[in-house]
């Protein structure tokens, strides 16, 4: 080390002494041309052996790469004449062998990590927001991650999923289009062999099965209007055959569920009186007043009786007011 420094400094030095000898004579010389002639061979001289003294005094982790850090320092002391090598010297130098030490980092950074085809932690009732996963839809540039949003929705209820593979047909992958297109076509095709199947046993059932039939097809109908499975005329057409079936089933023997399914079918049909006289008769069977309520809300404002949402609203549990959708019906109304 001793050795490097004295090696350093005897270069430095003598490239100080050849500089001031350059600038002397350019300053002593008869005729400007000569001057400078001369002043360029001795200046040239002091800068190769600045740099070299300079990059012998440079830390080892930046002597290289070789030959561009003493070409670098060489340059700065050559074309910037004296003030170059002066700033080098007691400006750059200085700085990379004392340093300020560098903080301790507070923070460590981490991989993204990937969306889980299971929760690792599963509740008795697990809560799933739709909204995330969707945004991992709209959002992510990973078609894994949006693979595995669409997987998620297998433990989601039905009527929650539908938006999110409906979106996911929107996808500009394949792979993402098909899975989103194949896991819909499954649900239909479950509910719609389940439809085929009781009207294949409506045909041959006797008087006593026939209710329970048309109760079960009602409620398949419904489920394809339920899930958004059913759009248009079609829409239109599967709401007439669950309103037809539950009428059929009604007359055999009353049921207050099903008053209530027909209540919900007729506010889908945008029928609200007829939905209020459902709403009634399965009041009187027994149905819970606070399950009826939001449906008799909703068939309230159907029907432009918009004083009595409110009233109708407040009279839910403040637990179901926390819950989706009537956190926001809540926030308007009440």
């Amino acid at each position: 080390m001793k050795v490097r420094l004295l090696s350093s400094g005897a270069l430095v030095f003598s490239s100080i002494v050849i500089e001031f000898g350059g600038w002397t004579h350019l300053g002593l010389a008869p005729l400007l041309a000569d001057g400078l002639r001369y002043f360029l061979l001795l200046h040239t001289l002091a800068c190769v052996l600045l740099a070299t003294g300079l990059w012998q005094l440079l830390p080892a982790r930046y002597q290289r790469p070789w030959p561009w850090v003493p070409l670098l320092l060489f340059s700065l002391a050559f074309f910037i004449p004296g003030l170059g090598a002066l700033g080098t010297l007691l400006a750059l130098t200085p700085a990379l062998w004392f340093q300020r030490r560098r903080e301790n980092q507070s923070w460590r950074a981490l991989s993204a990590p990937q969306l889980p085809f299971r929760p690792p932690m599963q509740q008795l009732s697990p809560l799933f927001n739709d909204g995330s996963l969707q945004d991992v839809l709209r959002l992510s540039t990973d078609p894994e991650q949006r693979l595995a949003a669409i997987l998620a929705t297998r433990r989601m209820a039905g009527q929650s999923a539908m938006p999110i593979l409906k979106l996911a047909l929107r996808d500009p992958v394949d792979d993402v289009r098909l899975l989103a297109y194949s896991m819909l076509d499954q649900q239909e095709t479950r509910i719609n062999e389940r439809i085929e199947a009781l009207l294949t046993r409506l045909t041959t059932a006797d008087d006593r099965q026939k209710g329970a039939l048309h109760a079960a097809l009602a409620h398949w109908y419904w489920e394809l209007s339920y899930l958004g499975l059913a759009q248009g005329s079609v829409l239109k057409h599967v709401l007439m055959q669950a309103r037809e079936h539950l009428e059929t089933a009604l007359e055999s023997s009353p049921n207050p569920e099903l008053e209530l399914l027909g209540a919900r079918i007729a506010l889908e049909q945008g029928l609200p009186h007829e939905a209020r006289l459902f709403l009634r008769r399965a009041e009187q069977g027994g149905i819970a007043t606070e399950k009826l309520t939001p449906f008799r809300a909703e068939a309230a404002f159907l029907c432009a009786d918009y004083a009595e949402v409110p009233g109708l609203l407040a009279s839910l549990s403040s637990d179901v007011l926390r819950r989706p959708p009537f956190t926001e019906l809540a926030r308007y109304w009440l």
